[in-house]
């Protein structure tokens, strides 16, 4: 997925969520201050891979015998927690920071790439933390249009997000563990956020010509008209 198909897509997020496009772009240039260029071939071998994009839904302690039986396991934010918990190796992990900062640092630290993200509201995060990561292990994303060292390989939230990264290097089946989109534990915002990483996987299965069991029973729900399908 190249940056120029997901900016439209971007705009049409934070026209419903009203965020500030600014925000997006001086967190972005802040990252690109503190990180280096990303070598590519310090990711997992994603060509030809069965990768499991794991998420944090409560759901993936359960759903951890899948991730373990995929070649690539990319793990989104404390998903990441739960594999390393239950003796799943983790390959990359992709997070903003916000849940569990202390995990990216040290997996950076032990050579596991980590995507940081970049948005409006995690600059303390970003300052905090990015500095102590491990640069060679520190791939720096943004949702905005890259810059320097900062890269953008589409996707809104850290689950979907990993499954963007995973396509763009080449991953041959995408599965998705841990995941839920109608989670009862999260609050209105995060069920907002959910619709949004539901549609984006919708849009990649069709760019992909593959089908998510994980939408397996929600197509017909999904709100496409901010997709660019055609």
């Amino acid at each position: 997925m190249r940056s120029s198909d997901w900016i439209p897509v971007y705009e049409a997020i934070v026209h419903e969520f009203g965020y500030d496009r600014t925000g997006d772009e001086r967190v972005r240039d802040r990252l690109a201050a503190l990180t280096t260029p990303f070598d590519h071939d310090r990711l997992p071998r994603f060509d030809g891979a069965t990768v499991a994009v794991c998420g944090a839904a409560p759901n993936l302690t359960e759903d951890l015998p899948r991730a373990s039986a995929a070649d690539v396991v990319v793990a989104a934010s404390t998903a990441a927690d739960t594999c390393l918990d239950h003796g799943v190796t983790v390959d990359c992990m992709v997070t903003d920071l916000d849940k569990n900062p202390e995990t990216a640092v040290e997996l950076t630290r032990t050579g596991t790439p980590v995507a940081a993200h970049a948005h409006g509201d995690n600059l303390p995060l970003v300052e905090a933390y990015v500095p102590r990561m491990a640069a060679e292990w520190t791939l720096p994303t943004t949702q905005v249009e890259p810059v320097g060292p900062v890269e953008n390989f589409g996707g809104f939230t850290d689950g979907d997000r990993a499954a963007f990264l995973a396509d763009h290097f080449g991953a041959d089946r995408l599965v998705f563990p841990g995941w839920e989109f109608d989670d009862p534990s999260v609050g209105p915002a995060k069920r907002r956020k959910l619709a949004w990483a539901e549609r984006l996987l919708y849009w990649l299965e069709r760019h992909r010509g593959e089908r998510f069991g994980v939408l397996d029973g929600r197509r017909a729900g999904i709100d496409t008209s901010a997709l660019p399908l055609e």
